[in-house]
C-alpha cells in the first residue's frame, strides 16, 4: 500500500481554522490539521485539506 500524498507545506501555513482563524497543527501521521481552539481536526484527502466544518473530527476531551 502507498502512503498518501503530502500536502504542501506552504500551503499549510497558509491555512487557518475557518472558525476561530487559529493557526493548525499539521499531524502528519493522522492526515489532518488540528484546530485546539475549537476542538477539531481537518481531514487531509489525496494531499488536499478539507476545511469543512461538517467534515471535520471532534477532539477528545
Amino acid at each position: 500500500m502507498t502512503s498518501p500524498p503530502e500536502p504542501d507545506r506552504r500551503m499549510l501555513e497558509a491555512l487557518v481554522c475557518p472558525l476561530t482563524q487559529a493557526t493548525l497543527i499539521y499531524d502528519s501521521a493522522r492526515q489532518e490539521l488540528i484546530s485546539k481552539p475549537a476542538g477539531l481536526a481537518f481531514p487531509i484527502r489525496n494531499g488536499i485539506p478539507v476545511m469543512l466544518v461538517d467534515e471535520a473530527r471532534r477532539l477528545e476531551g
